[in-house]
């Protein structure tokens, strides 16, 4: 870059700097959390859970055209974004789910996205009183599911 403290940066600076801090992102919460989903999701399968949380959520996720082990996915949605994903990634290796569920699924785990994960962060800074933190947490929770039952009337309509 220039000297001069008016010129403007390179293209090639700036993409480079994007791509450091992109790198940054990637490795320090992105791959850590699809890498976590992932092992988390092969302990539930070995230990028989996955199975049982399959059969327990069956009738609600049946609803929205999924199987019941989909619910994991919106578990771990919520507590992380990249955790949802990893989660989805891993069921659909498995078998447990397939393009159409994940097309499903998908607007629910960026809706809901990570509010476990910075609901501390941000509502503790921002000093939302109590009683107003179930309204929060609920909106997106209810969005999500508005958006799974119209996603499965567009993916499974067409």
């Amino acid at each position: 870059m220039s000297g001069h403290p008016n010129a403007k940066p390179m293209v090639t600076d700036v993409f480079v700097k994007g791509a450091v801090q992109g790198w940054g992102i990637a490795t320090s919460s992105t791959i850590p959390n699809v890498l976590m989903a992932f092992v988390i999701i092969k302990i539930l399968q070995h230990s028989g859970l996955l199975a049982l949380i399959g059969t327990a959520f069956s009738p609600i996720m049946s609803v929205f055209g999924l199987p019941g082990e989909a619910a994991t996915v919106l578990l771990g949605g919520w507590m992380s974004m990249g955790g949802g994903v990893g989660v989805a990634v891993a069921l659909f290796d498995q078998g447990a789910i397939n393009g159409t569920h994940i097309a499903i699924l998908t607007p629910a785990i960026y809706l809901m996205g990570s509010q476990v994960q910075y609901m501390g962060r941000c509502l503790g800074v921002i000093g939302i009183t109590g009683r107003m933190i179930p309204l929060i947490m609920a909106v997106p929770i209810i969005t999500a599911f508005i958006s799974l039952f119209v996603m499965r009337l567009l993916v499974l309509g067409s």
